[in-house]
């Protein structure tokens, strides 16, 4: 992630927070980032370096609606930087910031078969009170794991499927034969 990324996310975080309009900006951002998933002509237009600043801003600001002035600042301040066609980029960090501000984990929890609504958020609550952070997750499904789970927070994987669990008894054997 380019260093510009973060620091346009740290300081649209800074803004936020000082005026207590982190929900808002949440919210707002939320909803340019996905106009401009939705829009490939004005993520093109954005990123179009023949596309003068000034003109970028001004369709930035029609997009923005009745957005919060403090983020219309922050949008217009990436404009003016030619900064425009990295919104994106910058909202993924952003939404980064937001996660480890927050203490949120983020997991993803694969399984042999589909879990019910309940299943899952039980398991999600176990991981809550066992790491005292919020979780949410992504859920998946593996048949090839056979049954049990294996979870991924990050770097760290937990395999508690029992297709992990023939595959280090095999390589148990294999080491002792």
């Amino acid at each position: 992630m380019p260093v510009a990324h973060r620091i346009y996310a740290e300081a649209l975080l800074q803004a936020a927070k000082e005026k207590g309009s982190l929900e808002a900006a949440r919210e707002q951002f939320a909803e340019l980032a996905g106009a401009l998933e939705s829009s490939p002509e004005l993520a093109e237009l954005l990123r179009n370096p023949q596309v003068d600043a000034g003109a970028k801003g001004d369709v930035l600001e029609s997009v923005l609606g009745d957005a919060d002035e403090s983020f219309r600042h922050f949008v217009s301040l990436v404009a003016e930087k030619n900064r425009a066609g990295e919104l994106l980029e910058i909202h993924t960090e952003w939404e980064r910031l937001l996660a480890a501000e927050e203490q949120v984990l983020t997991v993803e929890l694969t399984t042999a078969v589909e879990l019910s609504d309940e299943e899952a958020a039980e398991i999600v609550g176990k991981i809550e009170k066992a790491s005292g952070r919020k979780v949410e997750a992504t859920r998946d499904v593996d048949p090839n794991l056979i049954g049990g789970l294996v979870l991924r927070a990050g770097s760290m994987r937990v395999d508690g499927s029992i297709r992990g669990r023939l595959d280090g008894l095999r390589n148990e054997l294999l080491a002792r034969g």
